[in-house]
């Protein structure tokens, strides 16, 4: 039998997260509740039955205040078809089977319920990787995890699909986060939570001199106008739990009007 690879160290991530800073670390958070709360907005419908999916529960509360929260552990702890709504908020990135997240809150979902989730992409600290990549490839000549993997875009709409979620849509929201320092991004991800939980990463200190030719780096590549830049690409997906109501495509070739009389265009045929 195959065994999922462990990407996290629940451990560790426990551990950051009990340490985060919930007064003033949480602002990309903030951003994702104001963002999840106005695309719900959007949608023609109420919510009766919610739930969130979370490793900050008292930060994500106040999103929905009546909704169910559930902590993101491997096997969540959400019944068959017992809501309506699956927010999965900015923590499906440390999931060891992130398919296996999706396809557990599908099942949660009863027949045309939603499921949306925020997630960092793949350009998150984009630059942090490069400068930390660079800094210890030079020192030590190898290369030891430190940023947990995220994926692009058009992988997390996939996700959604092999999930057996209908209508799916994944959209991206870059932010650009400056700095006054490296020490200073670094100081925000331990009070967001955010610091190494990898299961695979360096199990003791890093060396300081990697540290300082990682910060050199950083000033020489990531300097606009005297601040330092931090990507963080929140990614929002939505797909819906399959129901006989929703829009179906049709069978190729049962088309009824030409394309060229839709367009008031003429057409022209291609000679054999």
């Amino acid at each position: 039998m195959q065994t999922q690879p462990k990407l996290t160290d629940r451990k560790a991530l426990t551990r950051n997260r009990a340490r985060a800073d919930v007064s003033k670390g949480m602002f990309l958070h903030e951003v994702a509740i104001e963002e999840v709360q106005d695309r719900l907005s959007m949608v023609n419908r109420g919510f009766t039955r919610p739930a969130i999916v979370t490793g900050f529960p008292d930060v994500w509360r106040r999103c929905i205040p009546d909704a169910a929260i559930v902590e993101d552990t491997d096997v969540l702890d959400l019944r068959e078809g017992a809501h309506d709504l699956v927010v999965h908020a900015l923590s499906l990135h440390w999931a060891d089977d992130p398919v296996g997240q999706i396809i557990q809150s599908r099942r949660a979902l009863s027949p045309d319920g939603l499921f949306l989730a925020v997630t960092f992409g793949g350009q998150t600290l984009n630059e942090l990787r490069s400068a930390l990549a660079q800094a210890e490839s030079e020192i030590t000549g190898g290369l030891s995890p430190r940023v947990v993997p995220m994926g692009e875009i058009r992988d997390m709409g996939a996700l959604l699909q092999r999930a057996g979620l209908a209508l799916p849509v994944a959209d991206s929201l870059p932010l650009k986060v400056t700095y006054e320092t490296p020490w200073a991004l670094m100081k925000d991800l331990r009070a967001m939570g955010e610091a190494n939980a990898l299961d695979q990463r360096l199990r003791k200190p890093t060396q300081r001199k990697v540290l300082i030719r990682a910060a050199e780096l950083y000033v020489e590549n990531f300097m606009e106008e005297g601040r330092l830049t931090a990507t963080f690409d929140m990614i929002f997906m939505t797909g819906w739990s399959p129901d006989e109501s929703q829009p179906q495509p049709l069978r190729p070739g049962s088309a009824s009007t030409r394309l060229a009389d839709a367009l008031g265009a003429s057409e022209i045929k291609l000679p054999k």
